[in-house]
Order: structure tokens, then sequence, then C-alpha cells
């Protein structure tokens, strides 16, 4: 296993040990929010992450790590809302109307599923790009991320529909894979020190 492999997955299980818990907590109450409404939860934390970057002043004691595993989990929302979408389009079970709960076991599974399809493209692309994520500054990505959560807000505003470029899954996908070299790049960042 390379480094970057490892050190992606150590990231991942920090945050669906989180996610897990949280779901423990408050159950798939998530599951009511449009894909919109996670776009913008997205975009709260990101510009959350600028702001701090730039004033360096927290006033509610939470840092900008958190912040960026609240970002993958919420990536992860959506691709699972974009899941279910499909599949209540291909069956007449559901009469058009989301699950709302959905067991543990079957989350992890599906929080898996997800993450495993993002790791995918992070290793495609990683090899194409030579992993120049990581001579790539944090607020970077930061504004990456929000110029990603900017193109998928006017997808959304435009119901989906696109001339030339990929959809909001791509964006979620990247947005994720971006938090992550974040988290990474934070945790060399503090062993240095």
């Amino acid at each position: 296993m390379s480094t970057t492999e490892t050190e992606y997955r150590q990231v991942i299980q920090r945050c669906k040990d989180l996610f897990l818990k949280k779901n423990q907590d408050y159950g798939t109450a998530w599951r009511i929010l449009r894909l919109p409404s996670i776009t913008d939860q997205i975009f709260i934390k990101a510009q959350r992450i600028r702001t701090l970057q730039e004033t360096g002043v927290s006033r509610v004691g939470e840092g900008i790590e958190l912040e960026f595993v609240g970002i993958i989990n919420y990536c992860v929302m959506a691709l699972i809302q974009l899941h279910f979408q499909v599949e209540i389009s291909r069956s007449s079970e559901h009469n058009g109307q989301p699950r709302m709960d959905i067991p543990t076991d079957e989350l992890e599974q599906l929080y898996d599923a997800q993450i495993g399809r993002v790791m995918d493209l992070l290793f495609a692309k990683n090899h194409d790009y030579g992993e120049a994520w990581r001579d790539m500054r944090i607020s970077s990505m930061t504004d990456i991320i929000l110029m990603k959560l900017l193109r998928t807000k006017q997808i959304e505003d435009n119901c989906g529909n696109t001339l030339v470029s990929e959809g909001v899954e791509a964006n979620y996908m990247d947005m994720i894979n971006y938090a992550v070299f974040c988290l990474i790049k934070s945790s060399a960042d503090r062993m240095a020190v």
C-alpha cells in the first residue's frame, strides 16, 4: 500500500467513525435534505474554513480540521442521496418517496461504497497528476472546494443540466478528495513542528 493510500484510509476512517457515531445520535435525519441543502451546508463549512484561514480567529472554538471532516461526510451524504434518487427512479416500490431510515449496517456499506468510488477516482487522477496536491497550499485547496461548490450550485440552479461539464456527482467526489488532502497535509504540518 502506498503512503498516499495509507494516509487516505486513515483520514477516511476518522471521518467514517464520526459519521457513524452521529448516526447513533441523530439517525438518518439528513435524508430529509434535498441536494441543494446539502450543498449549502458544505458551502457553510468551506466558507468558515476560509474565514478562519484569513483571520486566524475562531470564536466558537472548533478548528478547521473538523470542518474538513464535515465537508467529507456531507459530500458522502450527497452521494448517498444521489444513489437513492437513482434507486427510486428505477423502482416503483417506494412510490417516489425516499426511504428515511437506513439501518446502521446498510448505511456503513453505502458509505464504504461511495468512498470506494471516490478513492478509485483519486488513484486515477493521482497517477495522471503525479501527486501535485502535495505541493499545493491548504488555502488553495480550500478555494478549489469553494469553486466546486459554486459550480455545483450553478448546476443545481440549472436543474442538473450541463452542456459540456461534469455533473454534481463529480464535484462532490472532487471535494472529498481535496478535503482529504487538506487533512493529510494538516497532519503532516503538525508532525513537522
